[in-house]
């Protein structure tokens, strides 16, 4: 059966597609990576190995890792500018890759099927806001956490699925990078900042990378203090967005499951209770403040 992580992130059904249910209740198959992604991987492949480099080799002349060459030739990966400048020099300057590269388009491996179209609805929203209360958001996750994450997932999750888990994690954090005027709003829990997930060095890269992160203008994190007597959103995590028509939407996830919520009355109770939470939790300033300790401490 699929493996589904938190954030509505799965990993890759496999060729035989296998399916997941989706918060209506209906069974839809996993995203394959798109037709587009796997010819341009193929087409890597097949000259890196005319070329007798191994995904190491090739890895080393990109300066990319080998995982990221081997999600790149499956097709589970979109590679950057970068990545096909490089790999066109590193692979015989054929002028094959930068035409593929202007025909790729995204697929949406690694999602699960509860959670595609709020991701698809995230890549459009004019705002969003994030309350974590369990994990790091999916959004600020470095990639050592996110590893360390799926590698205590339960039922044990493939070297394969691991991969593809980690990378539309790593995927989807594009938006804070191509989107500088859109409002990201975060507030966690501090003592999801103190867990030492993946050791002391996963946890002071982690801390160093939500602080890379929500450094741009754009992007604002604010703690909740253990020591907070008040506290409105002990009901869970929550998602919230407007779209560029206006309207206001939530999301609310659990154990293998998630539910995008658009009732008007709803919404708006959940919209209540995240400003109230505002006001209860540190400001941007004294948070970093707390994480720049709390990275002093590890």
């Amino acid at each position: 059966m699929d493996v589904v992580g938190v954030e509505g992130e799965a990993a890759a059904g496999s060729a035989s597609g296998v399916r997941a249910v989706t918060a209506a209740g209906e069974w839809e198959r996993e995203p394959q990576p798109s037709d587009s992604l796997r010819t341009f991987g193929a087409v890597v492949q097949a000259l890196r190995e005319h070329a007798g480099l191994s995904r190491a080799d090739l890895g080393a002349r990109v300066q990319y890792s080998k995982h990221t060459v081997e999600s790149v030739e499956l097709g589970r990966r979109m590679p950057d500018e970068a990545f096909v400048e490089r790999a066109e020099e590193a692979l015989g300057n054929t002028g094959a890759l930068r035409k593929a590269a202007r025909h790729l388009t995204r697929g949406e491996a690694g999602l699960a099927a509860w959670f595609r179209r709020w991701a698809r609805l995230e890549r459009e929203a004019v705002s969003l806001c994030t309350y974590e209360c369990r994990l790091v958001p999916g959004l600020l996750q470095s990639e050592g956490y996110a590893r360390a994450l799926f590698e205590n997932r339960i039922p044990l999750l493939t070297d394969e699925q691991l991969e593809a888990q980690v990378e539309a994690r790593m995927e989807r954090q594009r938006m804070l990078r191509e989107r500088p005027t859109v409002p990201f709003h975060f507030i966690v829990e501090e003592a999801v900042l103190r867990r030492r997930l993946g050791g002391a060095e996963v946890r002071r890269a982690q801390l160093d990378y939500v602080l890379e992160q929500t450094a741009p203008r754009n992007v604002t994190l604010q703690v909740m203090p253990l020591e907070a007597e008040y506290h409105s959103c002990m009901d869970g995590p929550l998602r919230l967005l407007e779209t560029p028509e206006g309207r206001r939407l939530a999301y609310s996830e659990g154990q293998e499951s998630g539910r995008l919520i658009g009732d008007s009355k709803e919404v708006r109770v959940l919209q209540l209770r995240y400003d109230t939470l505002r006001s209860q939790a540190l400001h941007p300033k004294d948070s970093r403040a707390l994480l720049e300790r709390l990275r002093g401490e590890a």
